[in-house]
C-alpha cells in the first residue's frame, strides 16, 4: 500500500506580549511567532514541522487557508524532494499571483512541510534523523543567545544576566551589538568577556547594522576580546561583497546566512568566500531537503554550519555532518517560551552540550498543553 498524506493541520504559535521587549540592533524580536504544521498519513504516522517568522505571519496563514493543502493531501511524504520542489516552484507560477500567495510565505510553508515529511520518514524507518542524515555524532555544542537591548538595561544588569547564565553551566555566549555607538557596544562586550573569562566562547551578533567602515573599526576593537565569530556585521544592501572585503581585514571568523531567503543565496555567500560559518535556518527556508545540501556544500568548502534558532529542530542536521558547528539556544523562557515548553521530551542542554534523543524522526514529542496555551488552530 502506498503511503500518502491524509491530514494537514496548521497552528499559529505566539508567545505572550513582551512588556519589556528584547531589541537587537534594529528591530524587536518576538517572544514566539511560528507556524506549526502537522501531517498525518494513511498509516497513522504523524510528523510535524515549524516555520519561523519575524514579521506578520498572516501571509503564511493565508496560503494555508486558501488551497495549499490541495498539493499535500494524497502526496507521498516519503518523497520529500518532490514535495519540496512542487511547493517551491509555486513561487514562479501565475497561480501564486492569482491566489495572493507571497513568495516568502510559500518558502516558509515548503520548509515546515519538508521537516514534517522527514519526521515521518524517520518514524517509518524507526531511526532518528541524525542517523538517517549521516550519524556523525550524537552530541553537539550549543551556545546561548543573550545580551539583548532592553529599556533601562545598563551594564550592571548585563553583568548580572551573564553571571546567571555562566552559573547555569553554559559554555558559549552570543551577545548583541549594533544598537549603540561602537564604543558603548565594545564596553558591553568587555563586560561579557570579563564575566565568562578567557576559556569560554564569546560570539558577537550585529544583526546587519554596520556599514563597512564601522565594521572595519569594530573588528580591530573586538580582536582583544577573542570572539569565536562576528555574525551578520554588515547592512543588507551589499553584504555579500562587503563581507568578503571585511574578511580580508580581520582574523575574526565571519558568519551569515539566516537572512537569506533561499539556499541559492547561501551558495552565493560561499562563492564570494565571504564567510567561515553559515547560519541558514531550515524553518525559514529549505527544510531538511535543502539544509542537507547546504551542509554538504559547506563541508566541501571548509565552512562550518551553525544554524539560526530552533536548536532542537536543527540538532539532527548539525549532528549528522562533519561540517557541524553549534546550535543556538534560548534558555530564557521570557525570550522564547516555545523552547522551554513546546516539547515533552526536549534534548538535554548540559555544560555546553546538547545530547540528541534516540527516538525516531525528529525525536521530539509535541506538548498538547503548550499548543493549547500558545497556539491558534487555523482552519
Amino acid at each position: 500500500m502506498t503511503t500518502n498524506i491524509t491530514s494537514f493541520e496548521v497552528f499559529l504559535l505566539k508567545g505572550p506580549k513582551d512588556t519589556r521587549p528584547h531589541w537587537v540592533s534594529n528591530f524587536i524580536v518576538p517572544t514566539a511567532n511560528e507556524v506549526l504544521i502537522r501531517l498525518k498519513t494513511n498509516d497513522g504516522v504523524e510528523g510535524f514541522g515549524l516555520a519561523t517568522s519575524y514579521t506578520n505571519a498572516d501571509p503564511i496563514l493565508h496560503v494555508c487557508k486558501s488551497g495549499i493543502s490541495d498539493y499535500l493531501i494524497g502526496a507521498n511524504p516519503l518523497t520529500p524532494e518532490k514535495i519540496y520542489q512542487d511547493l517551491f516552484s509555486l513561487t514562479s507560477k501565475k497561480l501564486a499571483y492569482e491566489k495572493g500567495w507571497g513568495r516568502e510565505a510559500l518558502i516558509r510553508i515548503s520548509a515546515a512541510v519538508d521537516i514534517a515529511c522527514w519526521d515521518i520518514i524517520g518514524k517509518m524507518a524507526g531511526l532518528p534523523l541524525y542517523q538517517l542524515f549521516g550519524g556523525y555524532r550524537n552530541k553537539i555544542p550549543y551556545y546561548v543567545t543573550c545580551g539583548y537591548y532592553r529599556d533601562g538595561k545598563d551594564l550592571v544588569e548585563l553583568r548580572d544576566e551573564i553571571i546567571e547564565l555562566k552559573e547555569q553551566g553554559h559554555q558559549g555566549f552570543k551577545a548583541k551589538v549594533g544598537g549603540m555607538e561602537l564604543a558603548a557596544d565594545i564596553e558591553r562586550m568587555e563586560v561579557v568577556r570579563d564575566v565568562i573569562g578567557g576559556s569560554l566562547n564569546l560570539m558577537v551578533d550585529v544583526n546587519r547594522a554596520w556599514d563597512l567602515d564601522t565594521a572595519t573599526e569594530a573588528v580591530h576593537a573586538l580582536a582583544p576580546l577573542n570572539p569565536l565569530w562576528l555574525e551578520e556585521p554588515l547592512r543588507w544592501a551589499d553584504d555579500r561583497r562587503e563581507l568578503k572585503l571585511l574578511s580580508q581585514r580581520t582574523k575574526i571568523p565571519l558568519s551569515a546566512g539566516e537572512s537569506e531567503l533561499t539556499s541559492y543565496g547561501c551558495r552565493s555567500l560561499l562563492e564570494e568566500q565571504a564567510i567561515q560559518i553559515l547560519q541558514f535556518d531550515v524553518t525559514m527556508f529549505g527544510g531538511f531537503t535543502e539544509g542537507r545540501k547546504m551542509a554538504a556544500l559547506c563541508e566541501l568548502n571548509h565552512v562550518k554550519i551553525t544554524p539560526h534558532h530552533d536548536c532542537f529542530i536543527h540538532a539532527p542536521l548539525v549532528a549528522s555532518s562533519p561540517a557541524g558547528g553549534f546550535v543556538e539556544a534560548f534558555t530564557n523562557p521570557e525570550r522564547d517560551p516555545l523552547q522551554a515548553e513546546l516539547f515533552v521530551n526536549p534534548p538535554s542542554l548540559i555544560a555546553g552540550q546538547l545530547k540528541l534523543n534516540q527516538a525516531p524522526g525528529l525525536g521530539l514529542t509535541l506538548s498538547e498543553e503548550a499548543i493549547t496555551r500558545y497556539g491558534e488552530r487555523i482552519s
